[in-house]
Formats: C-alpha cells, structure tokens, sequence
C-alpha cells in the first residue's frame, strides 16, 4: 500500500446520482489516502474492508446510515493496513456471537458517535514477548501509554501503526449492545481508548483484554451484562476515570494472571458476584471508587495478587467488603467498608492487609477477621456497629491496631491467635460483651489502651492465654474490670481502672500474674478479689473510694509489695503490705521528679524520633502566615533558651527561668501549631527529652465526682512528660462562679505537678485572651508559673487569601488572578463575630471553593486540564451563605 500523501479530496455514496457510487466499498476503492467517503442515509448490505486510510461519513448524521454484512460469519466492517476513522455509523453483526467490528494487526480505526448491534468489536494483535509493552517490571502501576489514538478527522497514512506496535481502536461517544460472549475485545498487541462509551445488553463479558492489550477508558459505562463487566487476562492493562459498571451477572471487574488495572472515580454496582476481584499475580490501584451491592464480597485479592485502594468505600456486600487469601497483599488509606452481611474485612492464609485512617461500620460479623497465618496492620481506623468482634484473630494470625477506635460492638478485641495481637493506644468503647477478650492459648499486648463501658468485663484472659498490658485504663465496666481465668498469669503495669459495678481485677482458682502501678478507684465488689490458689504479685498498686479492697477465698496466696489503699470502709491490703508504703493509711511518699504511684511512667526519649535541626524548625515557625509578633517572641525565648543550655553545659547554674506560655487569642489563629512547634524546638535545643504535645481540654482534665479529678489530670499531664502539656480553653477550669467546681482541683494538682517535673514539661494554657487574664489571675500558683503570654492576633484579609492558596497549592489547584482579588475583598467584608474562625474559615472557604468548582467543571462537556485546576472568582461562595461546620480536606484530582 503506497503511503504517499495526496490531495484529500471527498467521494460520495448514493442510491442514484451521477458521480456517486452505489456501495461503501466501491468507494473505498475509489478514494485516495486521506479521502472522506460520503454515505447517503439508508441501509446497506456488504462486508465491507477497508484497506486505505479513509474517512466514512454518515451525510446527514449519526444514525443515518446501517451497515450490514453481506455473508455470514462476517463482519460489517473489517479494518486491514489501514488508519481509518467512521462517523454516524450504525453497524451490525451477522449474529450476536460474531464480530460486527473487527480491526486487524496493524491497522488503526477510529469509531465516533457509532453504534454496534448484535454483535462484538474486536481487535486483534500478535502475541507480544514478555516486557514489550505494559505496567510489569517496575514495581509501580502505569497508566496504558495512548500514544497513537488521537486521530484527525482526516488521518494521515504516516500515522498508522506497524505491526510491532499493534493495532489501535479510538471508540468516542459510542455504544455497544446485544453481543454475545463479548462486547470489547482487544487480544495480542491490541490498544484502545474509549471516551463516552456504552456497552449494553450483552450476554456475557462487557469487555475482554488478554495478552498485553492497553485499554484507556473515560466515562466507560456497561450495563446488564450478563456475565462480568470488564476481565483483564494476561498481562493486559487498563486505565478507567469516571467510569460506571451496573448490574453485571458476575463480577464488576475480574483481574487475572498478571494483568493490571488503575482505576478513578469509577462506580461498580450490583455486581451479581465480586465488586472488583484479583487473582494470580495481577495489581490494581484504585482510587475514589464505590462498590456498591456486591452479591458475594465487594474486594477480593487472592494468591499473589496486591491491591491498592485510596478513598474508596465498599457498601452493602452481601459477603465481605474486602477478602484476602493466599499470599496476596491489600493496601487501604481513607477507606470506608459499611453494610456487609460477613466480616466487613477477613483475611486467611499468608494474605497481608494494611488499613491506614479507614472506617469500618455496620458488619453483620466481624469488623475485621484474621485466620491462617495472615497479618493485618490498622493505623488510626475506627470501628463500629459491629454485630460481632471488632478484631478478631485466630489460628496463627497476627494483628498491630494502632491508634484506633472500637464502638459499639459485641466484643471489641478476641484474641485466639497465639502469635500475636498487639493494641498501642487505642480506644474500646460500649462492647456488649468484653472489651478485650483473650482466648485459650491467645495472646495480646495492650500498650495505652483505653475499655470504655463494657457490658461485660473489661479485659478477659481466659485460660492458657497471655497477655501484657502497659498503661491505659479500664473504665465503668458492668462486670470486672480485669478478669483472669484458671492457669493464666498476665503482666499488667500502669492501669487505671475506674469505677467496675464488680471487681477491679478478679483472679480465679490457680490464677496469677504481676500487676504493677495500678489503681482501682471505684468498685463496687471488693477492688481486688483472689479465689482458692491464686497466687497473683502486686506490687506499688493503691485502691481508692471503694467499700472493700480486697476480697480472697481460703487459700488464695496474693503477695503485696508496696501497696495502698485509702478512703476504702473495710480496708485490709495496708495490714498484707510489705515496706512502709504498704502499711501507711495514706499514699506512699513520691520524691520530686518521679512518677506518683499507679500512674505509668514514661519510658524517656522516642527512639525513633528523627533529630531535628533547629535552624530548619526556626524557618518552619517563618513560613507561618502572618503572627509576627509571636514569630519575634518565639525567636526571642529560643536564645534566651540556647544561652540556658550553654550555662548548663559550662557547668553554670540555670537562671530562674519559667517556660511555660499562654497562649492568647481567637480561634483559628495556629495556636496548637506554634505550641506543637515549640515543643519540638526545645527537644531540638536538649531541653525537653521528647518534644511531643498533648492537647487536653476541661473535659479530660476534671472527674464527675469527688476524688476523680486528681488521677485524670495526674494521668494527662504524665502522659505529656518529656514534652508539651496543651491546654485548650484552660479559662474553663475556673469558671466565673465555681462554688464546688472540681475544675478548681485540677488546677491545684497541675501546679502542683508542675512544681514536681519543672524541669521535664511545658504546660501552655490556651484561650481567649480576656477569659486568659482572669484563669492566671485565679491561683498564686498560676501567676508564678505563666510569666509570659504570646498574643495571637486575627488574620488580616490578605493572609486569609494567604492561608487559601496554601491549601489550593497544596491540593493541586490554581487561584486565577480575579479570584484572587476578589478573594481579598470576600475576606474584608466577611463578618469577624463569634463564629469567625481566622484560619479555619480560610480553610472553609477553599473547601466552599473547591465544591462549587466541582460543580462548574463537571456540566463542561469536555473539561481541559486547566479548567480541572482553576479556581475562579465563579467559584466564591456567595457572603450571605454560611460556611461549613467544620473543615474538609479537598481530594486532588486523580491524574491517570
């Protein structure tokens, strides 16, 4: 075929009429490379291919003109060395099993506003050796290269692939429906894209990719297929953005062998099996994507398949949410699992799953499932409406949760898995049944976990099981608190147990362990109960507020060393104790600096923490918007403080020096920002040891009734040694008429603290700043202790516009020069009453900016990238309009 251009020149098709030809085919023919053929409306009847680069045009428009083949088992359109394109088309199959479109190695066509019926489109390329193409090799998901697929409406014959590239399909605005087996079939070297396209009515598979087929599709959208709605075989690849797949026989998506797939904001709905299933050795990364109704599990991974999801929420699975099995691998961040009829995520085998920040709710079973020798790996997740456990491990399985938040379930954590379960400062809350529940021969380790209103007991280690608790607390549990079952021996260090309707901890028959700095406040049995030869060490423990502290049947053999108890009617452990502080009546003495008794210690310095310089924290503070003045007065206490730390080391004594702040100023002004920078400034200097913060409001400082508000506030401000006490809203804890107020209390024991590890904590009181004065004026103590008080002024309009193209920058998204402006005058009207946020309402306002301009792009026809990027003055919430409740992080365009 000669590839020399010619003069484009237009042929017609036509029943009568001079100069016309009466078929497709004969004008084809007839054309020249580059030529458009013209066609009459009407029906026609011939296997027509074409071999040149041509244009076929339907004359008066999509619809006017069927093509059907002339014999059967053969296409009405076949594709052969040619770079075609069709427009207006309709074009039908001999019979719904066989091709009605078929492109041919090394060819290229281009479908635009066409409709196929009653039959497949189907391209077909050489097999391609391994590595010749694709997503496999580096590790990392890669979108199907679509180079070669924009195609003029006039092609040009230098374009047209060669047979070592395989062929190419363009589908635009097309649809495809009533085929049988398939509707899209690409094989070998095949590459499509495919923007607006439906694919309808097809029994079978909507599209089918196998080889090392590249598919990119946008706004793809399949229904009523009756088998699955997109298979990827071999090492095929494909790409969707925007795409729909609605009510499939079988799977939503099925990825197998090592094929791969990265999807976007694509919806997979009433799936008759699987949402999106992998199998083999394929990967998939998905991103804001909705499976909805999947009759069996809405994610599968199995054998060595790895999965990973952005964003993505699975609901109402009949089975699980999400399924991993074999030696496959999940990766979740920002997830959402609700409304599954099975455990909303089970894992079994070797199979590995990692759920960082994701929300699992409403499960029928359990939230998540871990058998085999599976791992699973929760950083800050939550956890509710759980019919049965929260976490369940079994057999071998092994399980890290770190961070979160279990509510509302029947057990929150069972522990079967004898190769461990490890909870570092998580949260249980209102399990019916047991907070924590260790199984025969099970084992769990609790670091700082909180069991919150269990109905049940708190934590359970039943028989042969083993558990290691660090910290954390045990509260107003409807049974025990901690209940330790025949031939089990626990080591239990730092736990606060509150008010238990039974026993604080509860031994049976032959039962032990240590318990270690715990206190029991509150119970209503004896606090600790021991039965017949249960021989369990305490040792610096206290029991407080209760009728009996120690309840023990005949023959039991508890050993006390150094332990207390007071303000109990019936008391005996001071007569069991060994050592002064277990006979004292009242609390055993703590010398200065230490840790009081039954509050867990700190362990020193995070290993794991990087170091950090101080000249790049000082330019951090600097990159702050606005707060000059506090800039200016941080800068000024880190001298003061690396000229204390030079005389420390010169071997000077330290000048009287108070580095605890007030932080003055409305809400919204980086109050928690500067503080949490402060901290990390003084570890960087080497006078605090950790640098971290804890923020603390009245609410986690002051107790609901006598004797409770020392211990909560004794508990926070230990947690915060090494580093930052953050106080928020600290007027609260004396209110203007306290009378009893037990917010009186916590500020007698937080100068009293401060007084005791002067040398270890910052405390930073924060509030507004006339509510500040009277909190430091209300105690001596306060006064002596906050010498200093940093003010932090609103945002001026021009750093409110400021802050908004921070966040625009950071999300991927451009402020056009008139929104800009109009931004600043948005901010000078905008009212600076009681609800006005400084910062946070900047924020509010990009989150306003951000919807509305969702809304904008999305009624464009065909959007630009800049216009996916641009935010407009347009997009300026209207000034009467109010703002969001509370900030939200806008998602940045997937880019694929």
């Amino acid at each position: 075929m000669t590839t020399e251009r010619t003069t484009a020149h237009t042929v017609h098709v036509a029943a009568k009429g001079r100069g016309a030809h009466r078929t497709i085919a004969a004008a084809v023919r007839a054309a020249r490379p580059g030529a458009t053929v013209l066609v009459e409306p009407g029906e026609y009847r011939e296997s027509l291919t074409v071999d040149r680069p041509v244009v076929l045009r339907a004359e008066h428009g999509a619809g006017s003109v069927t093509l059907y083949p002339a014999a059967e088992g053969t296409p009405a359109l076949t594709v052969a060395d040619a770079h075609c394109a069709v427009h207006g088309f309709t074009l039908c199959g001999a019979g719904p099993g066989e091709a009605a479109v078929r492109v041919t190695d090394g060819s290229t066509l281009a479908l635009h506003d066409c409709v196929v019926l009653g039959g497949r489109v189907e391209v077909t390329g050489m097999d391609a050796d391994d590595g010749s193409q694709g997503m496999h090799g580096t590790g990392e998901l890669a979108v199907p290269d679509p180079d070669g697929l924009d195609f003029d409406a006039d092609p040009d014959p230098d374009l047209a692939p060669t047979r070592e590239r395989g062929p190419a399909l363009l589908l635009l605005r097309c649809r495809i429906a009533g085929a049988v087996g398939a509707g899209l079939h690409l094989s070998g070297t095949a590459r499509a894209r495919a923007d607006d396209l439906r694919i309808e009515a097809v029994d079978g598979t909507a599209v089918v990719l196998s080889g090392t087929a590249r598919l990119s599709a946008e706004r793809l959208r399949v229904r009523d297929c009756t088998g699955t709605g997109l298979r990827i075989r071999g090492r095929a690849a494909a790409a969707l953005v925007d795409c729909a797949l609605e009510g499939t026989g079988g799977s939503g998506v099925l990825v197998e062998d090592e094929a791969a797939l990265v999807a976007g904001d694509t919806r997979v709905t009433g799936a008759g099996a699987v949402g999106i299933r992998l199998t083999g050795s394929a990967t998939a990364e998905i991103a804001d994507c909705r499976i909805t109704g999947s009759v069996t599990s809405g994610l599968v991974a199995q054998d060595a398949a790895r999965l990973a999801a952005t964003g993505c929420a699975v609901t109402d699975s009949r089975a699980n949410g999400l399924l991993v099995l074999g030696a496959a691998t999940a990766r979740l961040a920002d997830c959402a699992i609700s409304g599954t009829g099975y455990s909303a995520v089970h894992l079994a085998d070797a199979a590995q799953a990692a759920l960082l920040d994701c929300r699992i709710r409403d499960s029928a079973e359990h939230g998540l499932h871990a058998v085999g020798t599976a791992h699973a790996d929760l950083t800050e997740c939550g956890l509710s409406r759980i019919a049965m456990t929260g976490l369940h491990t079994a057999q071998t399985a092994t399980l890290t949760a770190r961070g979160c938040r279990l509510t509302d379930t029947a057990t929150g954590v069972h522990a079967v898995s004898a190769a461990g379960t490890e909870l570092e400062h998580c949260t249980v809350l209102r399990a019916a049944k047991t907070g924590v529940e260790v199984g025969a021969g099970g084992g769990v380790r609790l670091s700082h976990v909180r069991v919150v209103a269990a109905g049940a007991a708190g934590i359970v280690v039943d028989s042969g099981g083993t558990a290691r608790v660090d910290g954390g607390s045990v509260e107003s549990s409807a049974g025990s608190a901690i209940v330790v079952w025949t031939g089990a021996f626990p080591e239990v260090s730092g736990v606060f147990i509150d008010a238990p309707a039974k026993n604080g901890i509860y031994l049976a028959e032959d039962a032990g362990g240590t318990f270690t700095s715990c206190e029991v406040a509150g119970a209503g049995f004896p606090a600790l109960h021991v039965a017949r030869g249960a021989a369990p060490v305490f040792r610096r423990c206290r029991v407080r507020d209760c009728a009996e502290d120690l309840g023990q049947d005949e023959g039991a053999r508890p050993a006390f060393e150094d332990c207390v108890s007071y303000d109990v009617r019936r008391p005996t452990i001071p007569q069991l104790g060994g050592g002064a502080a277990g006979r004292a009546a009242g609390l055993p003495a703590s010398p200065s600096g230490t840790a009081p008794p039954g509050v867990p210690g700190d362990d020193g310095p995070d290993p794991d923490a990087p170091e950090e310089d101080l000249d790049d924290l000082l330019a951090e503070l600097h990159s702050l918007v606005g707060l000059d003045g506090v800039k200016g007065d941080v800068g000024s206490l880190v001298k003061l403080m690396r000229t204390v730390r030079r005389r420390q080391e010169a071997g000077l004594p330290a000048p009287p020096l108070s580095r605890h702040l007030v932080f003055a100023g409305n809400p919204g002004t980086g109050k928690t920002t500067v503080a949490r920078l402060y901290g990390r400034l003084l570890k960087a200097l080497g006078l605090l040891r950790r640098g971290h913060l804890i923020e603390v409001d009245r609410s986690a400082l002051v107790g609901e009734y006598v004797g409770h508000t020392g211990p909560r506030t004794t508990a926070a401000f230990q947690q915060a040694l090494g580093g930052v006490l953050f106080i928020d809203e600290a007027y609260a804890l004396s209110p203007l008429h306290s009378g009893n107020d037990f917010g009186t209390e916590a500020v007698s024991t937080l100068v009293k603290l401060m007084e005791d590890h002067r040398d270890d904590i910052v405390v930073i009181a924060a509030g507004y700043p006339t509510e500040m004065d009277r909190f430091v004026s209300s105690n001596p103590g306060l006064s002596s202790r906050f010498s200093r008080t940093l003010h932090f002024v609103d945002y001026d309009a021009a750093e409110l516009v400021s802050i908004v193209e921070h966040q625009a920058a950071e999300h991927r998204y451009e402020l056009t020069e008139k929104a800009r402006a109009e931004l600043g005058g948005f901010f000078d009207r905008m009212p600076r009453g009681e609800g006005f946020g400084n910062g946070r309402s900047a924020r509010q306002v990009f989150q306003e900016m951000t919807e509305r301009q969702a809304q904008r792009v999305a009624e464009l026809a065909d959007p630009r990238a800049e216009d996916l990027v641009a935010l407009e003055a347009d997009d300026l919430p209207p000034q009467s309009v109010a703002l969001p409740a509370a900030p939200a992080v806008a998602r940045p365009v997937l880019r694929l």
